[in-house]
């Protein structure tokens, strides 16, 4: 039996899930080494972002790492705004009491910025106990013995064992699918991200969005402005930025054939962002990323052996209308991850961790928030094809929008209802027919002139940087019919453009026309679209390649 280096815990990537269980596991003197597949922590990751503090939950990154908000984030979010549009019509409904609901606090973040404070933090931590955190190295899977999961393989370096392995390497994680607990089989479970982060300083910031310096705005859209595709946009004003981006159903950007760069452009030229972005239009970074729906993908049960799942890695992202709360699900999950081993260490039994992870997850509440039943019971039935089109119709005819008329401010109340909020169907309904209903029959006309023109999509990508290395996807089937829903979908690639990773072409085969799809991964955001949409072989590039985020 060959033997290999061995840690009592391995943490892969260093992101707030991973950073709030190696923090945990250090402090209980576990000796523990995070991995981390970036140049540096953050540069391969990218949130929308805000992180909160729930008031109901038994772990927070402030409370993990004290000095956080001071040094790792951006502006305190103070208020919160949902925007209804139908062309230039818009009304807009003040959400705050659905943004406080068992908030302590919600800040912005850039994961670039973020991530890198907290793996300063974590370095120190797991020093002290015989660990320590190594980026540039890609965990390219799982090590087994006897069939059992022992450890972890590495591209750069030898295998690890491990008595508890934590996956924290997000949402195209690697090791959750060589365990078999997570897969890229489903459009409909998957939202698609993608941003821009604007450069304004922060007096302008100040002056534009009517705050202090210690004050921050969430504003979000939806409507008729993205063309159909279920979903919306946000604004997040950081401290000398804004993060401005769009999140959509991965299904509908597939079936609607949307480009998401142009998806982004509806919303940075629309009128009603003419007050926040002036004349002056300078965009930093562009990019791109998948979000697991928990409602349907979070895993009831996240482990298996030694391996446990955190984070996006276990489908942990909640996104329901406008609440999306990420990061601090993954931070929770984390330490809890750390806590059930600790105490499964100190019964003498550390592989049972997993299970007394699954159950900390529940007994905490966590899986409810994750996956409410109240979708489970209310949502899906607003899915079913019939009854979603009756929705819709009712919505629309004089009926439904003499409703809208009379509701007035009973609407407002009902998109702040946790309760509500919780129940919203995946369909058009919530995201593009009511919105646009209401800024129709209530909306008012925005008459401001946007002259921004956002960046071609090829300055975007060349914009980024990137250290290439070897391909890292494969392109199995490159028939149109099985991977050409790529050149749209692929937040780098669109028709007619020769620039991105995906390109469809007619070519003359043994004296026949094909309609093909061929792959250049060289500008790769490493979202992972393309594992959904298109038959591919997917991984990850080697420790240290690929693209590398400056803001995230």
């Amino acid at each position: 039996m060959t033997e290999y280096e061995s840690y009592e815990a391995v943490v892969v990537g260093c992101g707030p899930g991973g950073a709030a269980a190696a923090a945990t596991l250090a402090r209980n003197g576990v000796e523990t080494l995070v991995l981390e597949r970036g140049v540096d922590a953050g540069s391969k990751n990218v949130s929308g972002g805000l992180i909160y503090a729930e008031e109901s939950a038994p772990y927070t990154i402030d409370s993990l790492f004290p000095a956080f908000r001071e040094e790792a984030s951006e502006r305190p979010v103070t208020e919160n705004y949902i925007h209804n549009i139908a062309g230039d019509q818009v009304k807009s409904f003040d959400i705050v009491d659905l943004h406080h609901h068992d908030t302590e606090w919600a800040d912005a973040v850039l994961r670039r910025k973020m991530d890198s404070w907290l793996a300063q933090r974590v370095h120190e931590l797991t020093r002290e106990t015989g660990g320590g955190l190594l980026t540039e190295v890609h965990v390219t899977g799982l090590l087994r013995e006897r069939g059992e999961i022992v450890g972890v393989t590495c591209e750069e370096i030898d295998p690890i064992e491990a008595d508890i392995v934590i996956a924290a390497d997000g949402v195209n994680s690697e090791l959750a699918r060589d365990a078999g607990l997570m897969d890229w089989d489903d459009p409909e479970e998957w939202f698609q991200g993608v941003k821009a982060v604007v450069e304004m300083d922060p007096e302008r910031i100040n002056e534009r969005f009517d705050i202090d310096d210690d004050e921050g705005v969430a504003h979000l859209f939806s409507g008729d402005l993205f063309d159909g595709v279920r979903g919306g946009g946000f604004l997040y004003t950081n401290e000398a930025s804004l993060s401005i981006g769009t999140v959509f159903h991965l299904d509908s950007i597939a079936e609607e054939e949307a480009e998401p760069h142009e998806l982004l452009d509806s919303l940075l030229t629309h009128p009603l962002m003419a007050q926040w972005l002036g004349d002056d239009y300078e965009e930093l970074e562009y990019s791109a990323k998948l979000v697991p729906d928990s409602k349907k993908v979070a895993h009831t049960s996240p482990h298996r052996d030694r391996l446990v799942l955190v984070g996006d890695a276990a489908g942990q992202m909640q996104a329901q209308g406008p609440i999306i709360k990420g990061m601090n699900h993954a931070v929770t999950a984390g330490a809890l991850a750390a806590e059930a081993f600790t105490e499964a260490r100190a019964r003498g039994d550390p592989h049972t961790a997993g299970d007394l992870y699954e159950k900390k997850l529940h007994d905490e509440g966590v899986m409810d928030k994750l996956r409410p039943t109240t979708y489970n019971v209310v949502g899906k039935l607003g899915e079913l094809g019939p009854l979603d089109d009756l929705s819709n119709a009712v919505a629309e005819s004089a009926v439904g929008r003499f409703g809208v008329r009379a509701a007035g401010g009973l609407l407002e109340r009902a998109y702040s209802s946790p309760t509500l909020v919780s129940m919203i169907p995946d369909t058009k309904l919530p995201y593009v027919t009511l919105p646009t209903v209401i800024a129709e029959e209530l909306g008012e006309r925005v008459t401001d002139e946007n002259t921004v023109q956002p960046p071609e999509l090829d300055d975007r990508i060349g914009d980024l940087t990137y250290d290439v290395g070897e391909p890292h996807i494969e392109l199995v089937d490159n028939s149109f019919e099985a991977s050409g829903t790529a050149v749209t979908a692929c937040p780098v690639s669109a028709k007619d453009f020769g620039g991105g990773c995906y390109r469809d072409e007619m070519v003359q085969t043994n004296g026949h026309e094909e309609h093909l799809v061929s792959l250049d991964t060289q500008p790769c955001v490493e979202c992972g679209t393309c594992a959904v949409v298109a038959d591919t072989d997917w991984e990850h590039p080697a420790g240290g390649k690929g693209v590398d985020y400056k803001q995230g």
